[in-house]
C-alpha cells in the first residue's frame, strides 16, 4: 500500500515551484488561479524572493501548500493513494490531494490559518525547541515541571520531539532536558509557539471558516495530526482540523499506524526532504521516495 505524504512549514526554499510553473501547462494555470485568490503574486515570492520573504507565515504556509497540491494535481494517473498523511500544514495539503477539499477551498483556508496564526504569535511572543534523544514520555514529565506554557508540540520521530511555549518557559526547560539526559535541546527559530494553547486565538479563529467550508469524502484515509488514526468522515476530518492548531502534532504515531495498516511504501510529494528523513531513518525496510 502507498502512502503519500506532505510537508509542513520550515520545509520552503527559494525556487520552489519554478521547474513546475514552467514546464507544466496545468500548474501554471493552478499557480496563476492562486495569485487571483490571494490577491498577490505569491509566484514572485516563491519563485524570486528572499529567505525572509518566504520565512513570514502568511507567505511560508500557503507557499508550501501549492508547491505540495500542485505536484500531486498534476500527476495524473500516478497519483493513485491508498493513504495521506500532513505534517501540520501538511494536512491541508493531503486533504486537497485526496479530494476532501477543492484546490480553491483549501487555499483560502490555508490562508486564513496563516494569518490567524501570525496574528497569535504577535500577540503573545513564544517558541518552540527541538529535544533530541530522549523518549516521549520523559519529555511530557520535564514539560509537565516548568512553570508557564510549556507542551510538547511536534512527536516527530521516536527520540525527537519539539516543545512548544511562551520564551521563558522554553528558556527554563532546555538546560533541564539536557541535564536529564538529552543529546541536544535546540531552540528554534520559528515566529511562535504552534501546536500550544497560545494558539487558542487562532483556533477559535480558524474555527468558523473551517465550519463553512465544504468538505467531501477524501479518496483514501487520511491519517490526522490529532490523534494519528485513519478518517473518511468529513465532519470528523473538520474537527480534527480545529482541534490542529492547539494539540501536538503525533507524526511519529501516525506512521506507526501506517505501517500496522500495511503500508509498504511512501512518497513526499512538496518542498524539502523532512519526511522523507523522518520515515527512512524509523522505518529502513519501507522504501521512501520525494519529489519537488
Amino acid at each position: 500500500m502507498k502512502a503519500f505524504v506532505f510537508p509542513g512549514q520550515g520545509s520552503q526554499f527559494v525556487g520552489m515551484g519554478k521547474d513546475l510553473y514552467d514546464n507544466n501547462a496545468k500548474a501554471k494555470e493552478l499557480f496563476e488561479k492562486a495569485n487571483e485568490v490571494l490577491g498577490f503574486r505569491i509566484t514572485d515570492l516563491m519563485f524570486e524572493g528572499t529567505e525572509d520573504d518566504l520565512k513570514q507565515t502568511k507567505v511560508t504556509q500557503p507557499a508550501v501548500f501549492l508547491h505540495s497540491v500542485i505536484l500531486a494535481l498534476t500527476m495524473g494517473d500516478e497519483f493513485q493513494p491508498d493513504m495521506v498523511a500532513g505534517h501540520s500544514l501538511g494536512e491541508f495539503s493531503a486533504l486537497v490531494a485526496a479530494g476532501a477539499l477543492s484546490f480553491e477551498q483549501g487555499l483560502k483556508l490555508v490562508e486564513a490559518r496563516a494569518l490567524a496564526m501570525q496574528k497569535a504569535c504577535e500577540a503573545a511572543p513564544s517558541t518552540m525547541a527541538a529535544i533530541i534523544g530522549m523518549a516521549d514520555e520523559q519529555v511530557e514529565e520535564i514539560c509537565a515541571t516548568i512553570p508557564g506554557v510549556c507542551v510538547p508540540a511536534n512527536y516527530n520521530s521516536p527520540g525527537q520531539v519539539v516543545i512548544s511555549g511562551e520564551f521563558e518557559a522554553i528558556e527554563v526547560a532546555c538546560p533541564k532536558f539536557k541535564e536529564a539526559g538529552a543529546k541536544r535541546a535546540l531552540p528554534l527559530k520559528v515566529g511562535g509557539a504552534f501546536h500550544s494553547p497560545l494558539m487558542e486565538p487562532a483556533r477559535a479563529e480558524l474555527a468558523q471558516a473551517i465550519d463553512e467550508a465544504e468538505f467531501m469524502v477524501p479518496r483514501c484515509p487520511i491519517y490526522q495530526n490529532v490523534d494519528a488514526k485513519p478518517h473518511t468522515d468529513p465532519a470528523e476530518i473538520k474537527e480534527n482540523l480545529v482541534k490542529q492548531l492547539t494539540a501536538p502534532v503525533r507524526w511519529s504515531q501516525i506512521m506507526a499506524t501506517m505501517v500496522a495498516d500495511g503500508m509498504t511504501e511512501a512518497e513526499e510529494l512538496g518542498p524539502g526532504k523532512v519526511l522523507q528523513g523522518l520515515i527512512g531513518r524509523t522505518y529502513r525496510d519501507i522504501p521512501v521516495s520525494g519529489r519537488q
